[in-house]
């Protein structure tokens, strides 16, 4: 499996409403680094399947549609649309995302997105 294929996979894991923690974790290296830009880092693969679990218990995932992905080597980009609800609040975030792999795992993943967007969608506006 080529590195492309690894993230849309990964991807694909928010198309189900519920996210399967332990599922995520494997996506990623054992010192994997995350960071949704806005927001404060996160490092380790426990500490981000926890985050990740924790987001979605707070929002139900309605699916990341993948509009362009790019792969060079270790380095796949993606440009998405990452769909939930969020309270009976439709959000549908515009992000673009960065990943680094090692070995076949996920060991960066830096996604760019506008927080007032998410914000005002999370609010109902």
């Amino acid at each position: 499996m080529d590195n492309a294929e690894i993230v849309r996979n990964f991807c694909a894991e928010w198309d189900a409403p519920a996210l399967d923690g332990g599922r995520i974790a494997a996506y990623f290296t054992e010192d994997a680094f995350y960071h949704n830009i806005p927001m404060e880092p996160i490092t380790g693969r426990d500490a981000i399947a926890a985050a990740l679990s924790g987001m979605a218990g707070m929002m139900t995932s309605k699916g990341w549609e993948v509009l362009n992905l790019v792969a060079e080597g270790d380095t796949v980009m993606t440009e998405r649309i990452d769909r939930f609800d969020a309270g009976g609040n439709a959000v549908a975030l515009p992000v673009m995302g960065v990943f680094e792999l090692r070995d076949g795992r996920i060991a960066s993943w830096r996604d760019y997105f506008d927080l007032a967007t998410f914000q005002t969608q999370m609010a109902g506006g």
